[in-house]
């Protein structure tokens, strides 16, 4: 009996696996030899790149002047074409000088070639007279400014532009002053502004604008606007406030003077005359009142009445028409409401002399100690 022999299967298993690892170590060659090739023709192509690029040409600054002015006879061309055209522009703005200044279309030939706007009290002519000499002239010689300065010269003018139109003609516009009121000039009746500034008018004129102002006194030409200012600012407080309750009181004002800065003096009509009413500078409404609540009381027990003191708080002054103005009666008032009470307004007896000349006193030497203070507060 044979002996068993020994399987084939094992060994043909084991050729199979000898021959797999076989392969697989050739595929991780050929793997690394793929991997090599591709790094070697990167590297390849990578030290190619700058010989397969095109070069960039660097762009060469040109000079602004061409190459032929480096040479000696180019710049003495190129200085002479300079002289030239320098020449040629000063001969340019010569003859268009020329032009403007000599050509007959820039010149104003008539007074109507001047446009006046703006003026309502002053004529035309008024205006005009400040240019006689411009008539004939070329526009561009009329000295604006000038001409500014001398239409503001005129006393109803208070602000003025002068411009030039082409080709011929000049626009004059002004702003006239505003009169707040009449004033009293030596033996005339004028007006003037809210600045002092004096305005004439002749009186036809004047009675037809229909102006219903008080008359003032205490501005004199001779004075100087500083001073005459000041003034007027206080005359337009003292009806502001008079006007202020809506009864325009102001209107029963004919005439304020305005001589002393510290003391506003208006003229009111009486029943038999004129009563001069001393407010001082201040609180003119309320010492309007007091002399509303008293007048028919005083008129009763002083026919001679001619004036009433309202400065002093508590009591007033009434002077008599008699020339004497020592003779002068207190009335207390400190009991006395403001309020244009008439009939129940209760009105001191007039003093014995000695209390009289002690209130005027005392009344004296008040005024005295208001004035210091005032002073100590400039």
């Amino acid at each position: 009996m044979r002996p068993a022999q020994p399987s084939a299967a094992p060994s043909s298993r084991a050729r199979a696996s000898r021959n797999a690892e076989r392969d697989a170590s050739r595929g991780q060659a050929s793997d690394r030899l793929l991997d090599k090739a591709a790094e070697g023709l990167g590297q390849r192509i990578e030290d190619d790149e700058p010989f397969l690029r095109t070069r960039r040409r660097v762009p060469v600054k040109k000079g602004l002047l061409p190459l032929w002015t480096k040479t000696r006879w180019g710049r003495i061309a190129l200085a002479g074409a300079a002289i030239a055209v320098l020449a040629g522009g000063v001969a340019l703005v010569f003859s268009v000088k020329s032009f403007f200044d000599h050509d007959p279309c820039f010149r104003i030939d008539t007074a109507s070639s001047i446009q006046t706007v703006g003026n309502s009290q002053l004529s035309r002519t008024d205006l005009l007279s400040v240019f006689g000499s411009d008539i004939g002239r070329n526009l561009f010689y009329v000295p604006l400014v000038q001409r500014r300065a001398e239409l503001e010269q005129i006393p109803w003018v208070q602000h003025a532009t002068v411009m030039r139109l082409l080709p011929n003609e000049l626009r004059v516009a002004v702003t006239e002053r505003t009169p707040i009121a009449f004033v009293r000039v030596a033996d005339q009746v004028k007006l003037v502004d809210a600045e002092g500034v004096i305005l004439d008018m002749p009186p036809a004129m004047m009675a037809a604008k229909h102006f219903s102002f008080p008359v003032v006194t205490g501005i004199h030409p001779g004075d100087l606007l500083s001073a005459r200012k000041p003034r007027m600012q206080m005359y337009q407080k003292f009806l502001a406030e008079l006007d202020a309750s809506g009864e325009k009181l102001s209107e029963q004002m004919s005439e304020i003077d305005l001589s002393d800065p510290e003391d506003v003096r208006a003229t009111v009509p009486a029943k038999s005359t004129d009563l001069l009413l001393h407010f001082g500078e201040q609180n003119f409404l309320a010492r309007y009142r007091v002399y509303q609540s008293h007048l028919s009381e005083w008129e009763q027990q002083y026919p001679r009445l001619a004036a009433v003191d309202l400065r002093y708080d508590g009591q007033v002054v009434l002077k008599m028409a008699d020339g004497k103005t020592g003779d002068g009666k207190t009335a207390d008032t400190s009991n006395t409401s403001p309020a244009p009470a008439k009939a129940d307004a209760p009105v001191a007896k007039p003093a014995s002399k000695p209390a009289t000349m002690a209130a005027a006193k005392s009344i004296a030497a008040k005024k005295h100690a208001a004035r210091q203070r005032r002073e100590a507060q400039r």
